[in-house]
């Protein structure tokens, strides 16, 4: 494909040689003279000069350099747009594999295709071109929109709901057990009824090993456009907002609320009932004691003003010497103080 193709789909502009052919796109340090790349982070910047990429998505064009630029207002969006021109996921053949079991019951729309050892329960409906993969679960009554996708050991619970488009990779489970339980006087442990459900709205990607657990009463739900990585426990009633991301091992205990847009890096921990503000980005391994503005930026346990934390952080090293420093000044006044008492008349 010729690279003013690649930009027009893009909607790009070209500096340098529009007819060069790209076959492939790599990574700035991997590419070939026939391979795209992207620069999106100036820290990268200095990678470019020993580059062998044929053309570059970049922000700004480059200056007395053989690599074609292929300006955007931003590069790493369209570096993806640009990758899916290149490679498609395998999608597997239509039909339901003769080792699957779907009850009689379940409806299924058009160009689905459930492979070896995929269940689907009784009254499930499930909409067009779906995907589930070998050893999917879906339990009964659940309702799922179109083009869903479920990777190999992904479950649906009874009685969810999934939107159009979500992705489930492997071993998500949407609508296990809430944590719920009662202490009896001898001290033993009463389980409380899951009565809930869990919803997943349109546009949604739970990654692999995730769980979200579905409510006491009432619902869980994430919403529109919501993705979430590996190893994150949304717990019960939670409600996670649009377009919110939630990276890999973030938990957050039941009924907490995340506005739209929020940020949660590695690790976050959120209590139980706080409410976290839209656009709100917390640093990883921060812990939400308290509800947050929307707008905030957060990091430490407990959290705090993120530039303020990262000041906290810097001074943590120093700690051990200004402690010394103290108890020489303080040594210092005390015998300063003994001198003057001994002189005294």
């Amino acid at each position: 494909m010729e690279l003013k193709q690649i930009a027009a789909a893009l909607g790009c502009r070209v500096q340098g040689n529009e007819h060069l052919n790209i076959t492939g796109v790599a990574g700035i340090d991997q590419a070939g003279p026939e391979d795209l790349t992207f620069l999106a982070n100036q820290k990268y910047a200095s990678m470019v000069a020993t580059s062998r990429a044929g053309a570059i998505l970049i922000a700004k064009p480059l200056q007395n350099s053989a690599i074609a630029s292929l300006v955007s207002e931003n590069p790493y969006l369209d570096f993806a747009r640009a990758l899916a021109m290149f490679y498609t996921p395998p999608r597997p053949e239509p039909g339901v594999h003769h080792l699957a079991s779907v009850h009689a019951s379940a409806v299924i729309g058009d160009n689905a295709s459930i492979g070896p050892f995929a269940v689907v329960g009784s009254r499930v409906r499930i909409g067009r071109n779906a995907i589930l993969h070998p050893f999917v679960v879906i339990y009964e009554d659940v309702e799922i929109g179109d083009n869903f996708v479920a990777h190999a050991h992904a479950c649906v619970r009874e009685r969810c709901r999934v939107g159009h488009r979500v992705t489930l990779q492997n071993g998500a489970v949407i609508g296990a057990d809430g944590f719920g339980f009662a202490k009896r006087s001898d001290g033993s442990h009463h389980k409380i009824p899951q009565s809930g459900i869990t919803v997943i709205e349109d546009d949604v990607e739970i990654q692999s090993l995730s769980s979200v657990d579905r409510a006491t009463l009432g619902e869980t739900r994430v919403k529109r456009g919501a993705k979430i990585d590996n190893h994150v426990h949304v717990g019960h009633a939670s409600i996670i907002g649009e377009d919110a991301i939630l990276c890999a091992q973030v938990g957050l205990a039941g009924s907490a609320v995340l506005g739209k847009n929020v940020v949660l890096a590695g690790q976050v921990g959120v209590a139980d009932h706080v409410s976290v503000g839209d656009g709100t980005t917390v640093y990883g391994q921060a812990g939400l004691h308290g509800s947050i503005e929307a707008g905030s930026m957060l990091g430490g346990s407990p959290a705090m003003d993120a530039r303020t934390w990262m000041r906290a952080a810097a001074a943590f090293t120093k700690l051990p010497a200004m402690q010394r420093t103290i108890r020489a000044l303080e040594e210092r006044l005390a015998a300063l103080e003994r001198t003057a008492t001994e002189r005294e008349p």
